[in-house]
C-alpha cells in the first residue's frame, strides 16, 4: 500500500499520533496543522485522500471542505467533535465521503480509510474501461464517471461528490422510486443515518444546476412519503 493521506488537524499529539501510525501501514502522510494549504498541497502532492478535522482555527474544516469540492472530488473523511450532528451532517451535504467522531480508535479510522479507498478504486476502474462504461446516458442525460461530471445539452456541469452519487444511483435505477434510505446508502456504500435534510438539500442543488435546461426541470420527481425518481421519457 502506498496511498498518499493529507492529514489535516491543528491537534499538535494527534497529529503525530496519527501520522505514525498510518505510516505503519504503508500510507505516506502529509501532516497539515491548519487548513489554509490544503488546495495547495492537493495540485502539488496529489494526494489520495484527505483526513480533515472540523475544529481548526480560523479557516474550519467544513470552509476547507467547500473550497475542496470546488475543485476536486478526492475522498475526504471528517473527524467531528463527538456527538455533533449539525456538523456531521452538514459534512455530507458539502461531500464529506465518511465521517468519525472524536474520540476514536486509529484502528477504526484506517477500517474507514480503507473502506472508502475500496469504493473509490472499483469506481476508478472506469476510467479505462470502454466508452459505454465510463459514460451513463438516461433521460437525455450524460453522467461522466472518470471526470464525475454531467453533460446537459452542450454544457459540462461540476458536481460535488455526493451530487455525482446521488445522480448515479438515480440514473441507474430510472423510473423507479428510491426512498432516501437508500439513496444515502447507494451514495455512500454503508448503512449511514439517513438525515431527510441531507437528502433533500443535494437534490435541490442537483435541480438548481437542471433548472437552466427546460426539458430536464423535471427529471428528478419528488414521490411524497416516499422519496425521489429519475423520470426516463426516452
Amino acid at each position: 500500500m502506498d496511498e498518499k493521506v493529507i492529514l489535516v488537524d491543528d491537534d499538535e499529539k494527534l497529529r503525530k499520533l496519527l501520522t505514525e501510525y498510518l505510516r505503519g501501514y504503508g500510507f505516506q502522510v502529509v501532516a497539515l496543522p491548519d487548513g489554509f494549504s490544503v488546495l495547495e498541497r492537493i495540485r502539488t502532492e496529489s494526494p489520495d485522500m484527505v483526513i480533515l478535522d472540523i475544529m481548526l482555527p480560523e479557516k474550519d474544516g467544513l470552509e476547507v471542505l467547500k473550497e475542496i469540492r470546488g475543485v476536486s472530488s478526492i475522498p475526504v473523511v471528517m473527524l467531528t467533535a463527538k456527538g455533533e450532528d449539525a456538523d456531521r451532517i452538514v459534512g455530507l451535504e458539502l461531500g464529506a465521503d465518511d465521517y468519525l467522531p472524536k474520540p476514536f480508535n486509529p484502528r477504526e479510522l484506517l477500517a474507514r480509510m480503507r473502506a472508502v479507498l475500496r469504493r473509490f478504486a472499483l469506481q476508478d476502474k472506469t476510467k479505462t474501461g470502454k466508452d459505454k462504461d465510463v459514460f451513463l446516458e438516461t433521460g437525455g442525460l450524460l453522467l461522466n464517471r472518470a471526470k464525475r461530471t454531467m453533460q446537459v445539452e452542450e454544457d459540462e456541469i461540476e458536481l460535488s461528490s455526493t451530487e455525482y452519487k446521488i445522480l448515479e444511483a438515480l440514473m441507474e435505477h430510472p423510473n423507479t422510486v428510491l426512498s432516501r434510505d437508500q439513496l444515502m446508502n447507494l451514495a455512500h456504500g454503508r448503512d449511514f443515518i439517513a438525515f431527510d435534510r441531507t437528502i433533500d438539500v443535494h437534490i435541490s442543488k442537483l435541480r438548481a444546476k437542471l433548472a437552466l435546461y427546460p426539458r430536464f426541470r423535471k427529471i428528478i420527481k419528488t414521490v411524497w412519503g416516499t422519496g425521489y425518481m429519475f423520470v426516463d421519457a426516452s
